[in-house]
């Protein structure tokens, strides 16, 4: 009898948490110190976002070349970046998500890091070509001060290149980035 209430105990548990509007990390604890864009830059930036769909070669000031695909998914309301490097194993790569939450645009990393931050695009600089997002909060983080990607800057050059920074946080202390130049990949006509 008390195993059937322990098990009923933890089911209920389960169903409160799952169901529960607040995370238990402290996503909703934003550490970003800067506002995110207007609802309009931000819808701005969305659409050069979907405008990447397609594939491109990066080069990496950290030395690692590969190939990155863009595609625009779920009834265009979200942008997924994956990224393959030449020299990585199976189960090697990383994913990006990219997509509007209400009024800002979110960035969603999914990282060889093994977490998954979420930053927040906060500021256009360049006349609208460049786009910077600051760490908002994350997943499989235990703390701020754990490693994780913490900024990243977009810069669209024009419809065939891009360069982004990424840039690593932990222990306080921003300690290292990569830029990295993609340049568009020219699909082959087919015979």
């Amino acid at each position: 009898m008390l195993a059937g209430t322990k098990t009923r105990t933890v089911v209920a548990v389960l169903v409160v948490v799952a169901l529960s509007p607040a995370p238990l990390w402290p996503q909703g604890q934003a550490f970003s110190s800067t506002a995110p864009l207007s609802r309009d830059q931000a819808l701005q930036v969305f659409e050069q976002f979907k405008a990447l769909s397609g594939r491109w070669r990066g080069e990496s000031t950290k030395g690692w070349e590969g190939d990155s695909t863009y595609r625009v998914l779920a009834r265009d309301s979200v942008v997924m970046s994956t990224s393959e490097f030449d020299d990585a194993g199976p189960g090697r790569g990383m994913v990006t998500m990219t997509h509007m939450d209400g009024d800002r645009l979110v960035l969603t990393h999914y990282c060889e890091a093994r977490n998954q931050p979420r930053l927040v695009a906060t500021a256009l600089e360049d006349g609208g070509r460049t786009v910077v997002f600051t760490f908002l909060d994350g997943t499989n983080l235990p703390s701020r001060e754990s490693g994780h990607m913490d900024k990243a800057v977009f810069h669209f050059e024009g419809p065939n290149q891009l360069r982004s920074r990424w840039t690593w946080y932990q222990k306080g202390e921003e300690t290292w980035f990569e830029d990295i130049v993609y340049t568009r990949v020219r699909e082959q006509p087919e015979p």
